[in-house]
Parts: structure tokens; sequence; C-alpha cells
């Protein structure tokens, strides 16, 4: 982790293009009265430096910081991120600061406009739940001084500090535990493996069934979910099986708020009776959890403490009492809570 670098300046753009800062500043605005091969090279220099517009330069005074921290989170609409950044914003105003919220719908340009957005804001730094396995953007930020912690993920070669939970040990724990219960077939409902916290979970639910010697099998695993919606769909697939899976481990809530929605469906319609529909098992809890027809049982953590952790660390490079020393990493410990037939 470096110490605070140089932001680039409209004027050195303008040295960079071979033109005037007003002309930059044009072209930023819409190009108006700018030649096109012009806008071009201003552009082309505002990607090599990598300058971002001070949208709050008027109002921060000389010598004073922004107060702002910038938050990205993938989904806005998932209670789980709004308790997570909840538990930023009640650490950061401890200190006086504020957030700025903003979601990337786990889309890599959404995010790469984003954060280019908060950076024109002069927000302090950055704590970003990362949408892909892109870190440019993000070391590009550490380099003109703003510090970057990531949440719930972890890009791979971005030296930045991280708070992750223990996805693989969750996953395993939960896996074993309808093992135990009596279950060999276990559908499995997660997420893109492409995505940390899914290939993390993923992992641990297959070394769970290896270690007791139960074989994988391909028509169970259904990982690529992003919606409710999605997890709906990949559940009704399972459910017309010849062989139904007796228990769904959900790798996240979206996906067990998924399951139970085909789930109560098929109740409503008197299909069969409950007692042969699946328990699930649910990384992450969810709200009214506790009235499901079937029984469900949680890996369970803190998001509001996620978002407490991801803050401190950030602090802790602001207030230097972090600047400067190794990119940390701190795994929370999730908690089994068990509710079977």
């Amino acid at each position: 982790m470096s110490a605070r670098a140089h932001r680039p300046t409209i004027k050195e753009v303008a040295q960079h293009a071979g033109v005037s800062p007003m002309t930059v500043s044009r072209t930023l605005s819409g190009g108006l009265n700018v030649k096109p091969d012009v806008q071009e090279r201003v552009l082309a220099a505002v990607a090599d430096l990598g300058y971002h517009r001070n949208e709050n330069a008027r109002s921060i005074r000389p010598g004073h910081s922004s107060g702002l921290i910038g938050v990205a989170i993938t989904n806005i609409a998932n209670p789980y991120y709004s308790t997570f950044a909840l538990g930023v914003e009640e650490e950061a105003a401890l200190t006086g600061r504020r957030i700025l919220l903003g979601n990337t719908s786990e889309d890599a340009d959404r995010e790469n406009a984003l954060v280019s957005d908060f950076l024109g804001r002069r927000v302090e730094g950055l704590i970003v739940v990362p949408a892909s396995t892109d870190a440019d953007h993000l070391a590009a930020s550490q380099q003109q001084g703003v510090p970057v912690v990531q949440a719930s993920r972890r890009i791979d070669g971005l030296d930045a500090d991280t708070v992750v939970l223990a996805d693989d040990d969750g996953a395993h724990r939960g896996a074993s535990a309808l093992i135990d219960a009596g279950h060999t077939r276990i559908g499995y409902l997660g997420n893109t493996l492409s995505i940390f916290t899914g290939r993390r979970r993923h992992a641990g639910f297959v070394r769970a069934l290896e270690e007791r010697g139960i074989p994988l099998d391909p028509a169970l695993i259904a990982a690529g979910q992003q919606t409710v919606d999605q997890a709906r769909e990949a559940t009704r697939a399972m459910l017309r099986m010849k062989n139904p899976p007796t228990a769904l481990f959900c790798a996240n809530n979206r996906n067990a708020i998924g399951a139970l929605k085909e789930i109560n469906r098929q109740l409503g319609s008197g299909i069969k009776p409950v007692s042969e529909y699946p328990e699930i098992m649910s990384f992450d809890d969810f709200e009214l959890a506790e009235l499901s027809p079937v029984p469900i049982s949680v890996i369970d953590h803190d998001p509001r403490e996620l978002g407490r952790t991801a803050a401190r660390l950030l602090l802790d490079r602001l207030d230097a009492s972090g600047d400067g020393g190794e990119a940390r990493e701190v795994e929370l410990p999730v908690q089994l809570r068990m509710h079977l037939r």
C-alpha cells in the first residue's frame, strides 16, 4: 500500500493533449464548439493520465477533505447489502464522515463508471463489493492516493485491504449437516462460479460431498442464478426430476428465496404434500425465513459487522495508522443455525 499520490489536474490533461484547459473543460462538458479530432486527443489524455473531474471542487475549501466515502454494492434491492451499508455508515459517522452509496447490479462497466464518479466527487476512500475480476480502475484509484477496501469478495492481484466471510468453511459445515441428517441427493443453487463468493461456497459444498463419498451429480448443480426468478426456475427444473433432491443448498439468500417461492407455488397447487418437498440450507439469513412451510437452516453472519469491519480498515488508512503497511485480510466467522425435520 503506497502513500497518498498525486491526482492529475485539468491543466496537466491540457498539456498532455496540447490544448488549453478551457478546451478540456468544454470537451468533458459535451464537446460544444470543439473539433472531433481535438476531442479525441483530450479524451485520450484523460485516459492516459487517469483524470477524474472534480465535481465538488467549489464546495471544498483549500486544505480540507470532502469527508466522503464511496461505497459500491452489487444489489441495492437486497436487504443484506442495505444492512452492510448501514454498518459502513455507522462506523464512518464516528469520524464525522458520510457515505455515497451506489449500485453496480453485478455489472463491471457500471462499477467502473461508479468508481469514476466517486473519484470525481473527491471521496477520501472506497469500499467496493467487486462485480468482476477486473482491478484496473481500483488500482488506479490507489495510485491517486484513494485507498480501497474490498468487501465480501477479493480480486486476485489487487493489493488492497479486504474483509470476507468464511465462505468455504461455512458451506462445508452446512452441506455436512445436511448429509448428517440423512440427505444424499442435495441440490446446489448458487450464483456464477466466476464470482469470488460463488466459487468459494461451491468449493466448500463439493468438499463435504467428497469427504462423505457422495458422487457429485451435475444435474443437481445449478450455478449461475443472479436473481430470485432465475433461482425459482432452477428449483422448478430440479423438482421435475424423476429423482428430485431431498434438500437444497442455497449459496445465498436470493437463491433461497427463489427456491422457497417455487415450493410455495407448488404447494398452492396441491401437487404433493409439504413433507415431500426438500429442506433448505441458506447461506445468508433473510426476513421471514422462519415462516417457511419447509424447514430452513441458515449459515448465518452479520452483514452489519461486515460493513463496520470494512469501514474500520479504510479509516485506519485514512487516519494514517494503517498507511504504508501491508494489505490486510480479515475473515469473519459464520454460525450454523439448524432447523431440520
